[in-house]
């Protein structure tokens, strides 16, 4: 059975807060790490440390809350899945939520968000979209 490496990275971060964690640990992997960069990037996140110990190694990130306890990162949802991949063009790119949230994309400059492949004129898979 083929599991997905990003959905699983994506439930685990959504798992964490619903629990009210303040720190999740998860495997690495490049795409991971991108993503991750992004996150905080955008603020969704307080911190990320990356951990190179074993042949794998993992991620721990902080995640933000607001003062009343309500997690940073209201919904985050996988879009392009191995079973049915979605791409999209530079010039039909998603809004999400209006252009409150963001759509993280993996396009041949690296994986970035939906704002930057705008500037840079590019399109590529969705990743996912967070609001």
């Amino acid at each position: 059975m083929y599991t997905d490496p990003i959905a699983d990275y994506l439930t685990r971060i959504r798992n964490a807060q619903s629990a009210g964690h303040k720190v999740v640990e998860i495997p690495s992997s490049k795409m991971k790490k991108e993503i991750t960069k992004i996150l905080e990037d955008k603020g969704y996140i307080l911190s990320y440390k990356f951990d190179d110990n074993g042949p794998q190694g993992t991620i721990k990130i902080a995640l933000k809350y607001s003062s009343d306890n309500e997690p940073a990162i209201r919904n985050i949802s996988r879009i392009s899945k191995p079973g049915l991949r979605k791409y999209c063009g530079a010039g039909e790119l998603p809004r999400v939520l209006n252009g409150l949230g963001i759509a993280i994309l993996s396009t041949n400059k690296g994986v970035i968000s939906d704002k930057e492949a705008r500037k840079e004129k590019v399109g590529g898979e969705i990743i996912c979209h967070v609001y």
